[in-house]
């Protein structure tokens, strides 16, 4: 039996009040301004039941998601939703998939193997650090 492939579901949103990251592993996630919602936006050109995110499964036991305008009960956000440029009902979400709400709302989408993601602490830079005992003395 082949052993399920390792993914992380990334979304990253901007809104009015700045930029959020978030780990997607839920089977559904309700979108918009209204505090009940799962992931809220903060905008007022954001529907209260914006849109709706779905986990669905792949044959080789992976999963993806599915954005879809509207709520869950089928009615679309008074503005719509465009991936990647384009206004559509649904879309099935790849790696990058840009995500627009309204106006300065939008959220990126990130289909990470989790082979690629370090298992400690990024160091951009290798910092040593001395304190003024360890300075060699130049007057000598």
């Amino acid at each position: 039996m082949a052993s399920q492939p390792k993914q992380n579901h990334l979304l990253i949103i901007e809104d009015d009040q700045g930029r959020k990251e978030l780990i997607l592993d839920g089977p559904i996630y309700s979108i918009g301004r209204d505090p009940r919602c799962d992931i809220r936006l903060f905008s007022q050109f954001v529907s209260r039941r914006h849109a709706t995110l779905v986990r669905l499964p792949r044959a080789d036991g992976s999963s993806y998601y599915r954005i879809v305008d509207g709520d869950s009960k089928g009615k679309p956000s008074a503005n719509g939703v465009l991936i990647n440029g384009r206004k559509i009902p649904a879309h099935d979400l790849i790696d990058e998939d840009e995500i627009v709400f309204g106006p300065q709302v939008r959220a990126i989408y990130y289909l990470l193997q989790r082979d690629t993601i370090p298992s400690g602490p990024l160091d951009e830079y290798d910092v040593t650090l001395i304190g003024p005992n360890m300075m060699p003395d130049f007057d000598e």
